[in-house]
């Protein structure tokens, strides 16, 4: 089948002070028409640096180099940036991970939306505002002419997303690059968008999906390639990959993977937290379970192994360690630590107001973590925003240890604030784009004084390998890590303090599954064994149902089902818990939740 995309050894390489960084180490890849090859693989593999090259988007620090990159039979190595402009939007659509970043925040939504069809397209006034508004709606915004008319930062995560996927299939590309495309979206949400994204390639637009959430790879991919550490480790058939997989790393990826569908005490996989090895060899040496010494002395070329090419001397090869059990049971919870009673907020809007949070009460003890789960736009942040104190309800109140807390001036609240700790789910937007990582965690630790600029810095660094990370990223600002390092980040600067609640708001949303496996083991050691209280926001039902052990169920800003988690899971009551438990697993019934299945498709898969 002939390729719409064809890349063949494509290496990035990136000065720094530091030295020189090779992310991306002879990368090949074909796109067809109507078809999806997903990437996945671990933060900072090399997927975005990927995805970005292939724009010319790679930065001006970077070298690309490949022996081959066409699109639609074109070179693209040869292009300047002025026929590159004509390609993006027009041709090859891109949906970036950082919506809010992504999005200029002084255009509106619909302004945002239309930059592409007024560059590449002939429509009128008239078609071109109608566009807009279908685009918006397909991609399941609610009031579309409403949305269209405010800006960024008066949506939730999950609409800035969608408003961002809108704009980049607005003139009708033949790729779509989408880099992790769903991360901030809610189940039902990403079943629309990941329905938009489906038609688009059975309509003949080819997809390079870049994921970390193996579900949406199931369900979209005709093609799966695995990266570590630069490298294409797997790939093959989605089918093969993510059923059979032969790699140890694809093994343990898949084995990380939070479902609704294990029990809370399924077992874990082993190997996680070691950074890449480096100099000769395989660079998974350190993780891998089934190295020996000809792992650490020579690189396995990319070879046939059945239906898929792998990277490993031992593919396939079973190893009894691979997995780990979970630590022991937690203890009961302690004391009730933070109590909402009644809390409602209200915003303004263009058209008159919208009820955000409508008279939510709970209580969370110390040691517990409480899930709360609804689509975007459901009033969850708007809630831990509330219980934080950033946002005065307009009824109701939290209390903090049973004292006041949400009607305490800002000055009395400030002396209490190290004990209630957020974490963003826009970790960018919550770093100052100025400061190091160093400085970012740093100032949440308090000023070390002379002599204690050792120690500080030593906690510092403590704090970055609890969360997965080394010094070396010490001197990076914000905008040079990847998304899943901005959010381990923003974890470790929330830990700084030692609190004794955590209001985490999609804290691993942006993470790869190896390491959101060890985020989730933090947070339960955290709770287990430091008594620190939980109040943790996802989408994710997987995540929610391997760490909570009661959850709430939001929808239009009122609590419509809560109870303990698996009960809820398995027996849910309300029409829309049972609708977000479709969207995982359609087959859904009292009996079990069988997972999405891998999509089968007779055309040839790309090669």
């Amino acid at each position: 089948m002939t390729a719409l995309l064809s890349v063949r050894d494509l290496s990035v390489h990136f000065t720094t002070r530091h030295g020189p960084v090779t992310p991306v180490r002879g990368v090949s890849l074909r796109v067809p028409a109507g078809q999806c090859l997903a990437i996945v693989g671990e933060s900072g593999s090399g997927k975005s640096v990927t995805a970005r090259s292939l724009l010319g988007l790679a930065g001006r620090n970077a070298t690309v180099e490949a022996s081959s990159m066409t699109f639609e039979g074109r070179q693209l190595l040869t292009l300047d940036e002025r026929h590159w402009r004509r390609l993006r939007g027009a041709r090859i659509g891109f949906v970036g991970q950082d919506a809010l970043t992504s999005l200029n925040p002084l255009r509106r939504v619909g302004d945002e939306v239309a930059e592409p069809i007024d560059i590449h397209t002939g429509l009128g006034r008239e078609e071109r505002s109608e566009r807009i508004r279908t685009l918006l709606r397909d991609v399941g915004i609610p009031d579309p002419g409403q949305r269209a008319r405010q800006y960024p930062h008066q949506l939730s995560g999950g609409l800035r997303q969608r408003a961002l996927i809108a704009s980049a299939i607005a003139a009708g590309p033949s790729l779509v690059i989408a880099d992790e495309p769903t991360t901030a979206l809610d189940v039902t949400i990403q079943a629309q968008v990941l329905d938009l994204l489906s038609a688009m390639r059975d309509a003949g637009t080819g997809v390079l999906l870049i994921s970390h959430d193996l579900t949406v790879v199931a369900r979209m991919a005709d093609h799966v390639a695995v990266m570590y550490a630069g490298l294409i480790v797997e790939e093959g058939p989605a089918a093969q990959v993510l059923d059979k997989p032969v790699h140890p790393y694809t093994r343990a990826l898949l084995a990380a993977a939070p479902t609704i569908h294990a029990p809370q005490a399924a077992p874990r996989p082993a190997g996680l937290l070691a950074p890449p090895a480096p100099g000769p060899g395989c660079p998974y040496r350190s993780r891998c379970p089934i190295a020996d010494s000809r792992c650490h002395e020579e690189l396995p070329p990319l070879h046939a192994d059945g239906a898929s090419l792998t990277r490993c001397w031992h593919a396939g090869e079973e190893s009894p360690a691979e997995l780990v059990p979970l630590p022991p049971a937690a203890t009961p919870p302690g004391p009730v630590v933070l109590q909402a009673e009644s809390v409602a907020k209200r915003f303004r809007t263009p058209d008159g107001s919208r009820q955000a949070v409508d008279h939510v009460s709970f209580s969370l003890r110390s040691g517990e973590a409480l899930g709360v789960v609804g689509e975007s736009g459901s009033g969850k942040s708007t809630l831990a925003q509330l219980v934080l104190g950033l946002l005065p309800p307009d009824d109701g109140h939290v209390l903090l240890d049973g004292g006041p807390w949400s009607r305490l001036p800002e000055r009395e609240r400030r002396a209490q604030r190290s004990r209630i700790q957020p974490v963003h789910q826009d970790p960018l937007g919550s770093f100052d784009p100025r400061f190091t990582v160093e400085r970012i965690i740093g100032e949440a630790l308090g000023r070390p004084g002379r002599r204690g600029a050792a120690a500080h810095r030593s906690r510092i660094v403590e704090l970055l390998h609890r969360v997965g990370l080394d010094r070396t990223v010490l001197g990076r600002r914000g905008s040079q890590l990847s998304g899943g390092q901005r959010q381990r980040v923003a974890i470790a600067r929330a830990l700084g303090p030692q609190p004794e609640i955590l209001v985490c708001d999609e804290p691993v949303s942006a993470l790869d599954v190896s390491i959101q496996a060890q985020i989730l083991e933090l947070f339960d050691a955290l709770r287990r064994d430091l008594r620190v209280a939980l109040l943790f926001i996802s989408h994710d039902l997987g995540v929610i149902n391997q760490l909570c052990g009661r959850v709430l169920v939001m929808k239009e800003g009122v609590v419509v089902e809560e109870g303990a988690t698996g009960e809820l899971l398995r027996f849910p009551r309300h029409p829309y818990t049972r609708e977000l438990l479709a969207a995982v697993a359609p087959d859904h019934s009292p009996a079990g939740h069988p997972p999405a299945p891998v999509r089968h498709r007779p055309e040839e898969a790309p090669q």
